[in-house]
């Protein structure tokens, strides 16, 4: 650890293998707290690098526990959280959809960071038991056409520096690894960056990683499609900006998309857009983030093609049918 922390007072960037390998000698505990949180400062004043956090997340993924779900063909839908705009659960909603619409989902997910209710939370309002029994994912993605991972059951990980990340109060290179280190390592995914460094950045390592991708960030510092403002969204295969009209769909306001202050107020506007009662504004961001889903899963579909089947997917109650069979088999 001397040495490594050597290199960042000098100025320079550690190596994959280097990140790779405090990973795992930081879940073997040979590290203390104070080394630990030098360490994650010293990243921090250069800005974390490309090399730096597939290092990291080797090292998460290497010492966490893995589902084989090769055999399927699945997105997972997730933001970098951190965006202080306290929205109601937008990619964990449009996950549903995605899976009323007849796709695979594996999302990956944790309690809340800087909003009132996480994907986590919003489940666990519903009476969802979250597990890593590997038999009761697979019947989840089967019947339900959706499987959910709560963080701390595979990153193991993350325990070991969650007391420096609590110590230290300031967002660390951690912040960005959740939606890197899904446990079944699908083959697709849609990923929410806060702004546009976070967005190039996680573009470098999709490019790197070699899935199917889709990275988007909204221009008014949202780590989702808000519809406040136009967004940014690359693929494998473009990289376009967007705006609501884009998408036939109308700007909304950022209280349009407020997640309320309590948990049980985040739940009713997650029920209410699949029940088809939310407000007009609720089901456009829920279309936009769907329909990006799964124009990343079928690259032949349009984005306006992926809006209408989004929409038929709420419309006729498949969406909500997914979430009332996913909460009977996770309860």
């Amino acid at each position: 650890m001397k040495q490594y922390l050597a290199t960042l007072i000098e100025g320079k960037e550690l190596s994959r293998e280097e990140t790779h390998e405090i990973m795992v000698n930081i879940t073997k505990q040979k590290y203390n707290e104070h080394q630990i949180s030098a360490l994650l400062m010293g990243i921090q004043m250069h800005g974390v690098t490309v090399n730096e956090l597939l290092g990291f997340r080797d090292g998460l993924l290497e010492t966490g526990k893995y589902i084989d779900l090769s055999d399927y063909e699945t997105l997972d839908i997730v933001g970098t959280g951190g965006d202080q705009k306290n929205t109601f659960n937008i990619s964990t909603c449009s996950a549903f959809v995605i899976a009323g619409a007849g796709y695979k989902v594996s999302k990956h997910g944790n309690g809340a960071s800087t909003s009132v209710s996480g994907a986590s939370t919003v489940l666990q309002e519903h009476g969802v038991k979250f597990t890593d029994d590997r038999d009761t994912l697979r019947r989840s993605l089967d019947e339900a056409g959706i499987c959910y991972f709560h963080a701390p059951l595979f990153a193991y990980g993350m325990k070991y520096v969650g007391p420096c990340r609590k110590a230290l109060n300031v967002p660390t290179c951690f912040n960005l690894l959740g939606p890197l280190v899904n446990p079944c390592h699908p083959k697709y995914s849609l990923h929410g960056t806060a702004n546009q460094d976070q967005l190039r950045l996680y573009t470098n390592i999709h490019q790197k990683i070699g899935d199917k991708f889709g990275v988007i960030t909204s221009y008014d510092g949202y780590d989702e499609i808000s519809l406040t403002s136009g967004f940014k969204f690359i693929t494998n295969h473009f990289e376009k900006v967007f705006t609501p009209k884009d998408l036939g769909l109308n700007y909304v306001n950022k209280e349009d998309i407020y997640g309320g202050s309590t948990a049980e107020e985040a739940r009713q506007i997650f029920d209410s857009v699949l029940e088809g009662t939310s407000t007009q504004a609720q089901k456009d961001v829920i279309l936009a983030n769907a329909a990006c889903g799964i124009s990343v899963l079928d690259r032949n579909l349009s984005i306006e093609e992926s809006i209408d089947m989004a929409r038929e997917s709420i419309d006729s109650g498949k969406a909500l049918a997914s979430f009332k069979k996913f909460v009977e088999i996770n309860s």
